[in-house]
């Protein structure tokens, strides 16, 4: 079953309250996806909440397609870290290459 960007904006405000920024973060061979400390409706958010929504829906049609959607729910549902300025919530996504 595939995860809708609705689905994760979901979760995130679940968890922390907020719509905070998602991105995938790639070092070396390992592939990330980061919770930045920067949310919607913060004034230095850049993205309306359309474009927010879009890549949301972008973001979480990549983690389907990689198979690792279950992950990230079971990782955002159980983590105690919390987005916080400087620091984003990184995790570590089991990829087969």
């Amino acid at each position: 079953m595939a995860m809708t960007g609705s689905q994760l904006r979901e979760i995130l405000e679940r968890k922390w309250g907020r719509a905070y920024d998602v991105q995938f973060f790639r070092r070396g061979e390992r592939l990330y996806l980061q919770v930045m400390w920067l949310y919607l409706g913060q004034g230095s958010f850049v993205l309306s909440e359309a474009e927010y929504d879009a890549r949301l829906e972008k973001i979480s049609h990549h983690l389907c397609e990689l198979g690792v959607k279950d992950q990230v729910i079971t990782f955002l549902e159980r983590t105690r870290e919390k987005p916080r300025i400087g620091r984003a919530v990184s995790m570590p996504l089991e990829v087969d290459w």
